[in-house]
Order: structure tokens, then C-alpha cells, then sequence
């Protein structure tokens, strides 16, 4: 704390983390580590393979590609910090630090709506206009609409952060939560908060309820036109996909909306806590294997990936082999 002409200023904040015996942080070190790296990995193996299979370059692998990359910092702008309080090495963070972490936060949080809104639309146009899907959906209206939900998920949290930053802590400075967090954190102010609570849902109300309203549309329009298909196998397998989809959006939006399109402080910190899991570590660590590796294109990339390294190990074992025999067996020569 530093003390100056208005009294006392909390600059530096303690982190709670969660509640248990020694054992129960153990497990949950143990398991929150291990969903990061799966987390990790299955987003990197998504880019990586987008990235080297041709029959994978198109709009829905694009967006795909962009969620993968959203996921991996999303994960990074909490987990590794919770594990450092989890452990106690590093339960502290600065006022500075608290608010750049709220705010990758909240962007990325806003940045994977966005996100989600637009690959609903891709795959309305897929599926309702397939004709015209490949001159409508092509390179630039692609690029331009994942650079839009990058540019309004950062842009539009930037309003909350500047009404955050005119807040007053004068003590105590002890969050209740596993990262800072807007409800746990804005609690602690001596200040009025009511203009950021009001910042907030307005800004949630636009960030989540208006994508959500346009995805739920783009899939009321996708099952229309599924329904409408001739063959049953067909119809069967689009719904697979759809409810595979719509299971991963209905636990991201859900758990959103529970969390901020309400009064501030009208939820308990300790449910907050548990329904934050689900949409900061629990949601992408599923979507890599909802969106991507439930995908017949994907798993037949993935077995062209496999083979080709296994080709290349036979060859590589071949050219050793005859090596050898060469310096075994020299020429005459």
C-alpha cells in the first residue's frame, strides 16, 4: 500500500485462489496443469494441421484457426498465473498487473463471441446457399471478418478498463477469485462503482446477448434446411454436428451470461469461481475436439499427416540400411 494525500492506496492485491487442505490444492494443481497443456496441445496440433493440409484451406478452417489461437491465450492469461497461487509462490499481483490481466481477459472472452457468431454464419451460408457459398465466403470477406472480431473483442473492453482505471482502492486488497476478475475484483473500491457496473452490462449486453441472438438464428436456418434434405444419413450426420456445436455454445454463453449480464454484485464469488472454470479452462479444452477433431475432413487430414511421417521413416530407415551396407561391403572401384 502507498500512502499520499487522500489517505491510503492498496497498489498491490492478494489473490485467494481456492479453499482446501493441502491435498485438495494438489489435485487441483495437478488437474488444472494438465487441461492447460491439452489445452496447448490440441490447439497447436489444429493450426499446425490447418496450416499444412491444403484440403483444409477454406473459410470454416480459417475461423477455426483463429479460435485455436484465441484459446491458447485466453488459457495463458489465467492458468499459469492460478497455478502460482494454487502452489503459494505467487499469490500477489499488482494493480497494474491486475488490470492488463482483466483486460486479455474480457477481450479474448468478447473476441471468441464474435468468433463464434461468424463461424455460425459461415456455416449458414454453407448449408442454406451452397451455390453461392464460394463467391460470397471467399479470401477477403473471410480475412476482414476475423480481423473485425479480433478489432471490436480488444476495442470495446478498452470502455471498461478506462472506467476501472478511475477507481479508488484503499484496502483491504484481498480478491476473492483465482484471477481478477471485474465482480471480485471492483467489490474491494472505496469509490463508487456504479457507473462500471452499469459499463459493464451494457457492453456484456452487446458482446453476448446480440452474437448470441444471431447464431441461434443461423442454426434455427441450418436446421430448417438439414430437415429439408432427402437423404436420412445425410440429415443425421449434420445434426451430429449441429448438437456438438450448439453443446460448446450453450456452455460458453451460458456460463457468460450467468457471469456478467446481471447486476455486478448480485452473484456469489464462490459460484462465480466454479462457473468461471467452465468457461476459462473447461470450453477450450473442448473445442479442439468438438469443433476440429470430430470432423471427418480433419481426422482423414490427420491420418494423411501420420502416414506421410510413417513414409518418411521408411525411407529414411532405407537410406540408412544402404548406407551401411555400403561401408560394410566398400567398392572396388
Amino acid at each position: 500500500m502507498q500512502t499520499g494525500e487522500n489517505g491510503t492506496r492498496v497498489v498491490e492485491f492478494i489473490l485467494l485462489g481456492f479453499p482446501g487442505s493441502p491435498y485438495l490444492q494438489m489435485f487441483i494443481f495437478t488437474l488444472f496443469l494438465t487441461m492447460y497443456l491439452l489445452t496447448i496441445l490440441g490447439n497447436m496440433s489444429i493450426i499446425i494441421l490447418v496450416i499444412t493440409q491444403c484440403r483444409l484451406h477454406s473459410p470454416m478452417y480459417f475461423f477455426l484457426c483463429n479460435l485455436s489461437f484465441l484459446e491458447i491465450w485466453y488459457t495463458t492469461a489465467i492458468i499459469p498465473k492460478t497455478l502460482g497461487i494454487i502452489t503459494g509462490s505467487s499469490r500477489s499481483i499488482s494493480l497494474a498487473g491486475c488490470t492488463l490481466q482483466m483486460y486479455f481477459v474480457l477481450s479474448c472472452g468478447s473476441t471468441e463471441f464474435f468468433l463464434l457468431t461468424v463461424m455460425a454464419y459461415d456455416r449458414y451460408l454453407a448449408i442454406c446457399f451452397p451455390l453461392h457459398y464460394s463467391t460470397i465466403m471467399d479470401i477477403s470477406l473471410s480475412s476482414k471478418l476475423a480481423v473485425g472480431s479480433w478489432l471490436w473483442g480488444f476495442l470495446i473492453i478498452s470502455i471498461i478498463v478506462i472506467f476501472i482505471s478511475r477507481l479508488s482502492f484503499c484496502g483491504p486488497n484481498v480478491i476473492n477469485h483465482f484471477f481478477c476478475n471485474t465482480d471480485s475484483w471492483i467489490i474491494l473500491s472505496c469509490t463508487d462503482t456504479y457507473a462500471v457496473e452499469l459499463a459493464t452490462f451494457i457492453i456484456s449486453v452487446f458482446v453476448i446477448l446480440v452474437p448470441c441472438l444471431v447464431t441461434v438464428l443461423s442454426y434455427i436456418f441450418i436446421i430448417g434446411t438439414i430437415l429439408q434434405m432427402p437423404s436420412a444419413r445425410g440429415r443425421q450426420k449434420a445434426f451430429s454436428t449441429c448438437s456438438s456445436h450448439l453443446a460448446v455454445v450453450g456452455i460458453w454463453y451460458g456460463s457468460t451470461i450467468f457471469l456478467y449480464v446481471k447486476p455486478s454484485k448480485g452473484t456469489s464469488l464462490e459460484s462465480a469461481k466454479v462457473v468461471n472454470i467452465l468457461n476459462t479452462i473447461v470450453t477450450p479444452l473442448l473445442n479442439p475436439f468438438i469443433y476440429t477433431l470430430r470432423n471427418k475432413e480433419v481426422k482423414e487430414a490427420v491420418k494423411r499427416t501420420i502416414q506421410g511421417r510413417y513414409h518418411l521413416k521408411e525411407i529414411g530407415r532405407v537410406l540408412f540400411e544402404s548406407v551401411c551396407r555400403t561401408k560394410s561391403h566398400p567398392s572396388k572401384w
